[in-house]
């Protein structure tokens, strides 16, 4: 019997990585949204992530100058521009920047 909506898994898994800055690496694929931190609304999604402890400040103790929203609610603060940080997943989606792991060696 055959099952409607099943896919096949993938043979191998490629995670496109990015810096997101001072050595912070995040996964392109678990990004929802990469947004400026100055508006009313994020600085509450900021402010309850922060007290349910799923905030990663990832700024180093500079200005947060982006807040990338992560599919597993998740909030990753940036010292980068979001313009700066769009650019680099939009490189990597080019062939830069990525890196492969199917072994679980690093390289």
């Amino acid at each position: 019997m055959a099952w409607k909506g099943l896919r096949r898994a993938p043979e191998r898994r490629l995670w496109m990585l990015i810096h997101i800055g001072f050595g912070n690496i995040v996964n392109t694929s678990k990004i929802i949204a990469i947004v400026s931190p100055e508006s009313a609304p994020v600085k509450r999604l900021v402010q309850s992530a922060r007290e349910k402890g799923m905030a990663i400040d990832a700024t180093q103790g500079r200005k947060t100058k982006s807040v990338l929203v992560m599919e597993n609610s998740q909030v990753v603060l940036s010292a980068l521009l979001p313009e700066t940080i769009a650019g680099r997943v939009s490189a990597g989606q080019d062939g830069e920047d990525t890196a492969e792991d199917d072994t679980g060696a690093g390289g």
